[in-house]
């Protein structure tokens, strides 16, 4: 595997492998969700608004390491 030795700059502007650009969209959605729940303007019941802060952490962290994920740049098999 050639790609050991990134920074982290790099490693984010690598090209990402198709699962982790769905977990990273599915990260922001959720992320997105939970910041409109916090920032509404009406009353909530405290559970939702905190299930909310949850959902923003959540979706945050997905989101971050979904995105330092990096395809291999092995070499492709040949059938002999």
């Amino acid at each position: 595997m050639k790609n050991k030795k990134l920074n982290l700059v790099e490693r984010v502007n690598a090209p990402t492998p198709k699962w982790f650009k769905i977990l990273r969209t599915v990260g922001i959605a959720l992320a997105s969700v939970g910041g409109v729940i916090i920032a509404s303007p009406v009353a909530l019941p405290v559970g939702l608004v905190s299930a909310a802060g949850y959902l923003v952490l959540g979706g945050s962290i997905i989101s971050v390491v979904s995105q330092t994920a990096v395809k291999s740049e092995e070499e492709p098999k040949t059938n002999p």
